[in-house]
């Protein structure tokens, strides 16, 4: 049988932390419980060794903007700029397909 799919979108935001990394892991596990809340949240994935990356998924677009202009997510946008971040770069692509293994 197959699973019905229905597109939707991933913001990966890759990163490079500073040395001062004082109450980002505090902070990264508020912005996914406050994410969670958001409408059109679908997801998230996170690994990091050197180099971070997240990914979080959403039903659109438009979850994405709302979720961007979020007053505590702007906040930790700034501290993340200021303090805890060397370098990032976002992406936002439009997931067509899927498909996974597990054994």
């Amino acid at each position: 049988m197959t699973k019905s799919f229905k597109s939707y979108y991933a913001v990966i935001f890759t990163s490079i932390q500073t040395d001062n990394t004082e109450g980002y892991d505090e902070m990264a596990s508020t912005m996914e419980e406050l994410a969670k809340l958001q409408p059109g949240y679908l997801g998230i994935d996170s690994a990091r060794n050197e180099v971070g990356i997240t990914i979080s998924y959403w039903e659109n677009l438009e979850a994405i903007k709302n979720w961007k202009q979020e007053t505590e997510h702007l906040k930790t946008q700034l501290k993340g700029r200021t303090q805890w971040y060397d370098w990032y770069h976002v992406r936002i692509c439009k997931v067509e397909r899927e498909y996974e293994f597990n054994s």
